[in-house]
C-alpha cells in the first residue's frame, strides 16, 4: 500500500467509492478495480521501480480505469452473452469518455491519459489513438497486462474463470501483439505473489 497524505487519503476514498461503484455495475462480485491497482503497484514498484509519484497515478487510473462504462451506462455491458460487433465499437467509447471523467474529478493529466490508453495494444491496433510499442506509456502498458490477468482469472457473465496458468499462457501467447514483451516477463516473474490469486481461489476477504 503506498503512504499517502491526508489530503491523498481523502481523494483515494473517493476513488475507491467510484471504482466499487464501477465493480458493482460491471457486474464483478469481488473488488477487482482495487485487485488491479494491487497487482499493477507491485509490478511497477518491483520490477520497473517507479517512483512514488508514479506509483500513485498508476493506482488511481487502476482503480478508475473503467468509470466510462459505467458512465455510458449501457445494457450491453452486463449482458449474458459475448458483445456483438457494434457494441464493440459503441463501447471503444468508454476510454475518452473515462478520461473526462478523471479531467471532472480534478485527477492529474498522467491519470486523465492512462485511463484514456489503458487499452492500447504493442503493435498499434488498439484504441482510442493506435499508440504502438513504445509511444505507450510504459504505467498504461503496465495496466493492460495487470487488467486483462486480472479480468480474465474472474468470472464474467459469459464465462467462467480462467486458471492462472491460462491467464498467463494468454499473456503470452499475445505477447508482442497485444501486450508489451517485457511486461508480460515482468508479471510472470511475480510467481509467489498473493495478489495474483484470483478470489475464487484464495481466502481474501
Amino acid at each position: 500500500m503506498l503512504n499517502l497524505s491526508a489530503k491523498e487519503t481523502g481523494l483515494d476514498e473517493q476513488i475507491l467509492k467510484i471504482a466499487r461503484a464501477t465493480d458493482k455495475f460491471e457486474g464483478y462480485p469481488y473488488p477487482h478495480a482495487e485487485r488491479i491497482a494491487d497487482i499493477a503497484n507491485v509490478l511497477a514498484k518491483q520490477q520497473f521501480n517507479f517512483a512514488s509519484h508514479d506509483l500513485l497515478s498508476l493506482r488511481q487510473a487502476a482503480l478508475i480505469h473503467d468509470i466510462g462504462e459505467m458512465t455510458m451506462n449501457r445494457d450491453y455491458i452486463k449482458a449474458n452473452r459475448a458483445l456483438r460487433s457494434d457494441e464493440r465499437l459503441d463501447l471503444q467509447r468508454h476510454t475518452v469518455i473515462g478520461e473526462q471523467e478523471a479531467a471532472k474529478r480534478g485527477l492529474n493529466r498522467a491519470v486523465q491519459l492512462l485511463v484514456r490508453w489503458h487499452h492500447e495494444w504493442w503493435n498499434g491496433t488498439g484504441y482510442p489513438d493506435a499508440l504502438e510499442r513504445e509511444q505507450i506509456p510504459l504505467a498504461a502498458r503496465i495496466l493492460r497486462v495487470c487488467d486483462t490477468f486480472a479480468t480474465l482469472t474472474e468470472a464474467r457473465p459469459y464465462r467462467p474463470p480462467f486458471s492462472v496458468f491460462e491467464a498467463k499462457r494468454h499473456l503470452t501467447e499475445w505477447a508482442g501483439i497485444e501486450f508489451d514483451p517485457k511486461v508480460v516477463k515482468a508479471l510472470l516473474s511475480l510467481e509467489k505473489s498473493e495478489e495474483l490469486d484470483p478470489y475464487h481461489e484464495s481466502t481474501r476477504n
